[in-house]
C-alpha cells in the first residue's frame, strides 16, 4: 500500500510511518519544516516539504498521485491560537480531502479528537481548546459528507507517550480515557488495511481488547 501522511512529523505520524514501513508499505510524509526530513527518513518515510496552510489543491493532489490512501495527522499544536486551529485542524484537513478527490484517492483516515462532536458552549473556560474541537468537528463533518471519499474518523482520548499495550477500547462512544500514541498509530495502520472500517467514526481509549478484535467489534456495532 502507498500511503501519504499529512503532518508527517507529528508524534503519532512518525510511529505510524515506522509501522507501515515495517509492513513493507510505501510512505510519504508531508511536512512544513525541511529540518524534519531526516526524522521521516529514519522512520522509513519519504519526506515532501509543503505548507498545507498555503498550498493549492493541485499542489497537494500532485503529491497524492499513485497513493492508495491518505492520513490526516496534522495539527496546529500546543501554543497555537484559535486562528490556526481553523487554518490547520479544519482547513488543511479539508484541503487534503479536496486534493484526494482531485487525485482520485478515495481512502481517507482522519485522526480527530474525542469531543469533536460535542456542542461546546461559547463561554467554556478554554476558548482555544473550544476552537480546536470545533475545527476538528467541522473537518469531520466535511469529510463524512463526501461521496468521493471512503473515510474513517478515529477520535482518540487523552494522548500519552506510554509504551504501547496493543489493547484498546473502540466504540462509537467509549467515555473519557487516555491512550498511548503508539497504540493510536497501531490502530491507524490496522484501519488502513481493513476496508470494513470505511465510513466509520469511532472513539479510542486504552482497554483490554486486542486492536484487531476491538476494531471488529466497532465494525459490527456502529
Amino acid at each position: 500500500m502507498n500511503v501519504v501522511i499529512a503532518g508527517g512529523h507529528g508524534k503519532i505520524a512518525l510511529i505510524t510511518e515506522r509501522l507501515l514501513a515495517a509492513r513493507g508499505d510505501a510512505v510519504v510524509g508531508l511536512i512544513r519544516n525541511p529540518d524534519h526530513a531526516a526524522d521521516l527518513e529514519a522512520a522509513g518515510a519519504r519526506p515532501v516539504v509543503i505548507d498545507l496552510e498555503k498550498a493549492t489543491v493541485d499542489e497537494v493532489a500532485g503529491h497524492l498521485a499513485g497513493a492508495d490512501a491518505e492520513v490526516f495527522a496534522a495539527g496546529a499544536g500546543p501554543g497555537s491560537g484559535a486562528a490556526r486551529k481553523q487554518t490547520v485542524d479544519r482547513d488543511a484537513a479539508i484541503l487534503l480531502a479536496d486534493a484526494a478527490e482531485a487525485a482520485g484517492v478515495r481512502r481517507y483516515v482522519m485522526i480527530s479528537a474525542m469531543g469533536a462532536d460535542v456542542d461546546t458552549p461559547d463561554d467554556a473556560a478554554d476558548e482555544v481548546f473550544v476552537a480546536y474541537l470545533r475545527a476538528k468537528g467541522a473537518a469531520d463533518d466535511d469529510i463524512r459528507s463526501r461521496t468521493g471519499l471512503s473515510a474513517t474518523i478515529v477520535r482518540p482520548g487523552h494522548l500519552t507517550d506510554d509504551e504501547p499495550t496493543g489493547r484498546v477500547t473502540i466504540a462509537e462512544h467509549t467515555g473519557r480515557g487516555s491512550i498511548a500514541r503508539a497504540d493510536v498509530a497501531a490502530v491507524i495502520v490496522d484501519v488502513l488495511h481493513d476496508p470494513q472500517t470505511e465510513g466509520r467514526t469511532f472513539e479510542l481509549i486504552a482497554g483490554d481488547t486486542p486492536i484487531s478484535s476491538a476494531r471488529g467489534d466497532a465494525n459490527s456495532s456502529t
